[in-house]
């Protein structure tokens, strides 16, 4: 048997029916395994993924449980978030601090004193001038100098104290002396704030008492795409979260933080605060929550609702991963009173909805793909290769 002869045999056509059924073979024993798209089955009660913990936590990589979307489950949640919001509304520090709030002076303030019956104390600089032109600047060091008692330090004091302090040094050279102490222009303390609000820029503290709330006001307000449950407080190198929107809904006061001199002040778009439905829906893709309100429900009906020729209602997944421990929760829509709880569960920014594909979409898909891999194979079959065939002579 010469070469061409050999290889016309390893080439020889192979039948279409033959071939047909042995891939329908070889693909049926595999089964879901080669079904295109994304599957639930591995995660029927768990998560086939392992996921890390905390940078520097040497507990093990482990599985998500997947959670069922009952009443159990959605009494659980609401008690849980009720036991946390009692426990910050019943926290009263931070409004101790808000009454007990004094402001108390810097460098770079001005403060007017007034001394009655000594105008060459009050105006020596004349009448015409504003209380800040002709005000006494506090020095970088803390320290005013004044006619009579010389270099009296101030820095850290508060009008009362200063009053006190200045009339104790004047009584030695001025009988029965009455002097006032006012502020000019507070400059000693700022705070910064930015992001989605109307007016950002630097705020100057005064003697009102600066809140994360006074703040936000002093600013303008929020803009429109302010998200009001992720406003950053950044101080001395930490960030923290605060969430207005419990402040102004639940009347949460432990959300109305005091601030300090050079706290930076972040209000967040909303833009971060989408979910995403994905699989077999009729629009899937990511939706805006409005006030971080939005239910599994709602989100359904955002997407259009589930695909009824090819969704699977009783595998829908919400996978949550925002949080500080990863979470997967799973609703059995068969019967439309499921829905029920689905309006009853409420979703948190960047949650993931995936509504599965029915079984038999699932195989049709698989022959679907199948049928055209063997009709390429049988036109490639049916080829005439003349070089095989005595011809190309």
């Amino acid at each position: 048997m010469n070469m061409k002869q050999h290889l016309s045999t390893l080439l020889k056509p192979v039948s279409g029916t033959c071939l047909t059924l042995g891939l329908t073979l070889a693909f049926g024993l595999t089964g879901c395994a080669v079904a295109p798209g994304m599957q639930t089955y591995a995660m029927r009660s768990q998560s086939s993924v392992a996921l890390p913990g905390k940078p520097g936590d040497e507990t093990p990589p482990a599985n998500v449980s997947v959670k069922t979307i009952n009443a159990e489950l959605i009494q659980a949640i609401d008690a849980s978030q009720q036991q946390a919001s009692a426990r910050r509304q019943a926290d009263t520090s931070n409004q101790q601090l808000i009454d007990a709030y004094t402001y108390r002076l810097g460098p770079a303030d001005i403060i007017s004193i007034t001394v009655w019956d000594h105008p060459e104390l009050t105006i020596p600089a004349g009448s015409e001038r504003s209380a800040v032109q002709a005000g006494t600047m506090i020095a970088n060091d803390g320290t005013i100098y004044y006619p009579y008692v010389g270099v009296l330090h101030l820095a850290g004091l508060t009008l009362a104290e200063a009053r006190v302090l200045l009339t104790e040094k004047l009584g030695k050279f001025i009988e029965d002396v009455k002097l006032d102490v006012r502020m000019a222009a507070f400059k000693s303390q700022r705070i910064y704030v930015v992001g989605e609000v109307n007016e950002p820029g630097i705020k100057n503290v005064n003697d009102l008492a600066p809140t994360m709330l006074e703040m936000i006001n002093r600013s303008g307000g929020f803009a429109g795409e302010a998200d009001r449950r992720n406003i950053t407080l950044t101080r001395e190198g930490k960030t923290y979260r605060v969430d207005l929107l419990a402040l102004y809904e639940n009347g949460d006061s432990s959300q109305n933080v005091m601030l300090e001199s050079g706290d930076v002040v972040n209000v967040w778009d909303r833009q971060l605060n989408k979910v995403f439905v994905l699989g077999e829906v009729n629009a899937p893709g990511s939706y805006l929550m409005n006030k971080h309100r939005k239910s599994l429900a709602e989100a359904l009906s955002d997407a259009g609702g589930v695909d009824e020729l090819t969704s699977n209602p009783g595998q829908i997944f919400v996978v949550r991963g925002g949080s500080e421990k990863a979470e997967i929760f799973h609703l059995d829509a068969r019967t439309p009173d499921a829905l029920l709880l689905a309006d009853r569960f409420a979703l948190l920014p960047r949650d993931v909805i995936y509504v599965d594909a029915a079984d038999i979409v699932r195989w049709n898909r698989v022959i679907t793909n199948v049928s055209q891999t063997v009709s390429t194979l049988e036109s490639a079959s049916r080829t005439n290769y003349p070089l095989f065939n005595g011809g190309g002579r």
